[in-house]
C-alpha cells in the first residue's frame, strides 16, 4: 500500500488536472464521450475517439461503417448502436439529472444497446459525472486490483460479480485514501505510461 501512496503523490496534481477536463462538456461533447463508449470494448481506445471525431460528417449507415472499419472492432454492429445511441441520447441528457450516480450508472447500461456497467461508468467519468460512487472495471483495473491483493481473480461473473468488485474497489480506495476516479488513472498509467479517457 505504501507504493500506491507514493506513486500518487507523484501523479495527484496531474491526475486530478486530467480529471477535471472531463467537467462542464457541452451537449455536443457529452454526446461523444456516449458515442466513444459505445465503440471502446474490444477495441483500441485512440482510434475509437478518432472515430468519433469523424462521426459527425457521417451522413448514412454506411458512412458510419466505413468510418469504423480499421477503428473499431465489429463496425457493422457499432454502426447500428451508434445510430441507437444518438436517438436515445435526449432521455440520457435529461436523465443526467439524477443525484444517484449508481443508480443513472445502472440505467444507462440497460438503455444503451451495447453498453454494460464498465461502460456506462466510463461514459459517467468521462463526463465528470460519478463523483467517486462507481468503479470503471476495465482489465487494466482487474490487473491492478489482483497485484494489490484486493481480489483473487482476474474475472467478472456477470452483473453481481462486477458490483461484488465494485464494492472491494471502493472500499480499497477509502482505505489508501485515494479517490476512486484517481485510482482508475493512478492504474492507467501505470500500465500505459500516459493518460487518456
Amino acid at each position: 500500500m505504501s507504493n500506491i501512496k507514493e506513486e500518487y503523490s507523484k501523479r495527484k496534481k496531474d491526475i486530478k488536472k486530467h480529471l477535471e477536463s472531463f467537467n462542464n462538456k457541452n451537449e455536443t461533447e457529452k454526446l461523444k464521450e456516449l458515442l466513444f463508449c459505445v465503440l471502446t470494448p474490444q477495441s483500441n481506445a485512440e482510434k475509437c475517439w478518432e472515430a468519433v471525431n469523424l462521426i459527425h460528417e457521417a451522413k448514412s449507415k454506411s458512412d458510419i461503417q466505413n468510418i469504423l472499419k480499421g477503428r473499431a472492432r465489429f463496425h457493422n454492429t457499432k454502426s447500428d448502436r451508434i445510430l441507437s445511441a444518438i436517438i436515445i441520447w435526449p432521455r440520457i441528457s435529461s436523465a443526467l439529472k439524477t443525484k444517484d450516480k449508481r443508480e443513472l450508472r445502472n440505467w444507462i447500461a440497460e438503455t444503451i444497446p451495447g453498453y454494460g456497467l464498465k461502460e456506462a461508468g466510463h461514459f459517467l467519468r468521462n463526463i465528470g459525472h460519478s463523483e467517486n460512487k462507481i468503479a470503471i472495471l476495465d482489465r487494466h483495473i482487474l490487473r491492478n486490483l489482483k497485484s494489490e491483493g484486493v481480489i483473487e481473480k482476474i474475472e467478472i461473473k456477470g452483473h453481481k460479480g462486477y458490483i461484488d468488485i465494485e464494492s472491494f474497489m471502493l472500499k480499497f480506495s477509502d482505505e489508501v485514501g485515494i479517490p476512486s476516479d484517481d485510482l482508475d488513472l493512478l492504474f492507467w498509467h501505470k500500465e500505459h505510461g500516459r493518460y487518456f479517457k
